[in-house]
């Protein structure tokens, strides 16, 4: 059964690696606005492309899985490694594909560290924004109240600083 999934398998993993290698470029793209001048539409476009590749990423995680459900191995790193391991007992070269999977290995964990890190500025723009409305509007820095639940009330504004 290997020799008929493993040029499938082979397959897979090329086209992987190439929108692996996109959603990485996503990333950066993605970086570099948040660095200079965030526009909400460019933000809003990486985002729209990035969830596109990462929906094709999931497919071709189910059809890995379905894959190697036929040689009766769960979906993990072990499988993967035991599947090349059988390949090459089939008499089937897997030097390719070994490196194409653990290239793919590395640009997931950078892709994993840049949406980290792209979260976090997007978490800090966020707050930054919430916290100049929170002025403008006249909100007070920190509520001093809190409710039977222990969770915090919010204040009613008592008036705007700016009025446009």
């Amino acid at each position: 059964m290997i020799k008929k999934t493993y040029p499938i398998i082979e397959q897979l993993i090329i086209n992987a690696l190439k929108m692996t290698e996109q959603l990485h470029q996503e990333l950066n793209r993605e970086a570099d606005a948040l660095k200079k001048n965030p526009q909400a539409a460019l933000i809003s476009d990486l985002a729209a492309n990035k969830k596109q590749l990462i929906e094709q990423l999931e497919q071709f995680n189910t059809q890995l899985t379905q894959i190697l459900a036929t040689e009766k191995l769960p979906n993990n790193q072990d499988s993967i490694r035991e599947y090349f391991k059988r390949a090459e007992t089939a008499c089937l070269s897997t030097a390719e594909s070994t490196s194409n999977w653990a290239q793919l290995m590395r640009v997931c964990f950078e892709c994993r560290a840049l949406n980290e890190q792209n979260g976090a500025s997007i978490d800090l723009l966020s707050r930054y924004t919430k916290r100049s409305l929170d002025i403008l509007k006249g909100k007070p820095d920190f509520p001093n109240t809190y409710g039977a639940d222990g969770s915090t009330q919010s204040e009613r504004y008592s008036h705007r600083l700016i009025s446009v």
